[in-house]
């Protein structure tokens, strides 16, 4: 990757309120900030020079003040299985992330992450051995995006569907995931449904009412995992912090629309959660709530610690739920023969030694 300048002010970070502050603040018209706004997100045009309604003296200030996020995809996995693809992001400062396209029929659903590492700590996922680095700013969420889109159109398709479902816990970087959400929705940005994109989180209650302040929020996943509190704790140490009682009162709570429902997910673990009584405490746990539940593969680590339920156990706790009127289905696990399914990402950080195989 080329010496980057990090003085430079990186525009494609930036809100559209931002960019319009900050032309005001170097003397030019604001609508010359939705017009760079454009450029960016709209036209996936990441050169000033090519900018054509921007004047000659605007084009020079921004090329010696500003820039753009810069990253380098150094790897590009794709699934013999599903046709799934797994992107290695190298950013400047030498850390990495992965993102992945999952493909489903015509659906293709990009997979976002929002940190690099996580602190959580869920025992089944590969990204929490990675421990917690950074938050990725907006720019390296959106860059996410716009990478994955670009090559599904050099094959004449494109993303349909988003999920910030990768590398790290989205609601601990709140504060750059809502204006990359809100940058996404915008016409003139990604243009993006607000129906098709869902921010999945571990729980976190206190921040978790702010996704709901989007003037169209998005479609949300909590992933629950366990139907006790002790339980939970073994298994998400976060429930330490934020207690499962609380996180089924605030989600409850929530407004949502009497036509749209939360996801509840669920990890099943052999001989860990998936037991008949379990599917019980589980079915007694979110009765009443206006939810569905995705009930998801466990997909092995290279530990080898913990084993995925069987079919048998699989179907038996769907089946349970179904008969409590419980929503519940099985989630297709795509990506799994590159490492790119849920709870397997895993990159490098700029501390680790060794190759790019992520």
């Amino acid at each position: 990757m080329p010496q980057i300048n990090t003085d430079l002010i990186m525009l494609d970070s930036m809100s559209k309120e931002q960019l319009r502050e900050y032309f005001s603040q170097i003397g030019f018209e604001k609508f010359r900030a939705d017009q760079i706004f454009d450029w960016m997100h709209n036209k996936r045009v990441l050169d000033f020079e090519q900018m054509t309604n921007l004047s000659k003296k605007l084009r020079e200030k921004l090329t010696a003040e500003c820039g753009f996020t810069p990253f380098e995809v150094i790897k590009n996995q794709r699934s013999m299985q599903d046709d799934s693809m797994k992107l290695l992001f190298r950013l400047a400062d030498g850390n990495m992330i992965e993102a992945v396209t999952l493909r489903d029929f015509d659906r293709a659903t990009g997979c976002i992450s929002t940190q690099v590492g996580c602190r959580m700590g869920c025992v089944f996922c590969s990204t929490a051995k990675m421990g917690f680095v950074r938050n990725l700013t907006v720019g390296e969420i959106l860059l996410q995006v716009r990478t994955m889109d670009n090559m599904l159109r050099a094959e004449g398709r494109r993303l349909t569907n988003l999920v910030f479902m990768g590398m790290g816990e989205p609601l601990d970087n709140l504060e750059n995931l809502l204006p990359s959400i809100t940058v996404l929705l915008d016409d003139n940005g990604y243009g993006f449904s607000y129906r098709r994109i869902t921010v999945s989180t571990s729980g976190l209650t206190d921040k978790l009412p702010k996704l709901f302040e989007l003037e169209k929020p998005v479609n949300l996943a909590v992933s629950i995992n366990a139907a006790t509190q002790a339980q939970r704790e073994k298994i998400m140490p976060i429930s330490r912090k934020y207690p499962l009682d609380e996180l089924v009162r605030v989600v409850k709570s929530l407004p949502v629309s009497k036509h749209k429902m939360i996801m509840i997910e669920y990890v099943l673990l052999k001989g860990i959660n998936d037991s008949e009584a379990d599917a019980k405490a589980f079915a007694k746990l979110i009765k009443g709530m206006h939810v569905k539940v995705n009930l998801i593969a466990y997909n092995s680590s290279k530990d080898g610690q913990y084993r995925s339920s069987g079919e048998k156990e699989t179907l038996k706790f769907q089946n349970y739920l179904i008969q409590e009127r419980i929503g519940t289905f099985i989630r297709k696990s795509l990506g799994s023969d590159i490492d790119g399914a849920c709870g397997q990402l895993y990159a490098k950080t700029a501390r680790e030694k060794g190759d790019d195989n992520g």
